[in-house]
């Protein structure tokens, strides 16, 4: 492990958050018996308890599912707050492999080069883990950054390449600018990063008044971008499987719908038993339900 990256990375890890949120994550990895519990997101920049708070569970051993992660929506009534979180498990095993680039995955080592907080953890091996992981994320990142951004720029030039890269791949719609607003908030996460994973990557590079250039290796660029094009063609079939399994194992899935829908419309629609084990089915009964309501 990289030493100075190692110690940015466990920094950061260890910002602070909620004790609602630490409770939260605790409840989880202890119920899944998880080795350790990530919170991310924008509830973990604004501190605010209101949404979906973010969190990915670690669990021990092998990768049990070949689509992962799954996916579930839970609420708990905690010191007098009703707290809303979306779930994401998977193996850490598995999750380490696909933050080394190991994977066809395009999204974990993308979504946490960017900020996220260990909030449980079963033992300091498994935090140790995480972190190694983490430090991979970015290393794999950084990589991938150097390989589409600019001869010579900023770091955020760098990175602005890198999200531009990997939205493009994904089967999701992002406003116009996403890269930067993600590089405005999260600014002092960013600040100094690049240069840490390009030396804990064995990238060389020169810097000069604020900008870098990273030191010609044609072979290592045609590498990188070659194991890029392999996933970015699957980017999007990939997502499009995780959304279809999502549609029978998304637990949860009714109160969540039911939540958004309320949150958006200020309509409510009861989640009876049968809308909570048949979502799909009981999908054009709540439409219909829906329509009758907005027209009341």
């Amino acid at each position: 492990m990289n030493g100075d990256l190692a110690q940015r990375i466990g920094a950061s890890l260890d910002r602070p958050v909620r004790d609602e949120v630490a409770a939260y994550a605790k409840r989880l990895g202890e119920e899944a018996g998880a080795l350790a519990v990530l919170f991310y997101g924008s509830n973990l920049r604004t501190g605010s308890l209101e949404g979906v708070l973010d969190f990915y569970i670690l669990l021990p051993g092998p990768q049990r599912e070949r689509i992962w992660p799954r996916v579930s929506y839970r609420e708990w009534d905690h010191a007098g707050e009703r707290l809303r979180a979306k779930i994401a498990t998977m193996s850490l095993r598995q999750f380490a492999s696909a933050a080394k680039g190991l994977s066809r995955d395009t999204t974990i080592w993308a979504r946490f080069v960017q900020p996220s907080a260990l909030v449980w953890q079963a033992n300091e091996e498994a935090r140790a883990e995480v972190t190694q992981a983490l430090c991979d994320a970015a290393v794999t990142a950084g990589r991938l950054a150097a390989a589409v951004g600019p001869a010579r720029g900023t770091a955020d030039d760098y990175w602005r390449a890198l999200f531009r890269a990997t939205y493009k791949a994904e089967f999701r719609v992002e406003k116009p600018g996403r890269e930067n607003s993600i590089l405005e908030v999260n600014a002092d996460h960013f600040d100094g990063l690049l240069p840490l994973a390009w030396n804990a990557g064995g990238m060389r590079f020169k810097r000069m008044n604020g900008l870098f250039e990273p030191l010609p290796n044609s072979a290592e660029r045609r590498r990188v971008l070659k194991w890029w094009s392999r996933r970015a063609r699957l980017g999007k079939p990939l997502n499009l499987l995780r959304l279809a399994k999502a549609t029978t194992t998304f637990d949860g899935a009714a109160d969540y719908a039911a939540w958004k829908l309320q949150r958006h419309t200020g309509i409510a629609l009861e989640v009876t038993p049968f809308r909570a084990r048949h979502p799909l089915l009981a999908a054009p009964g709540a439409l219909v339900e829906l329509w009758r309501k907005r027209r009341a």
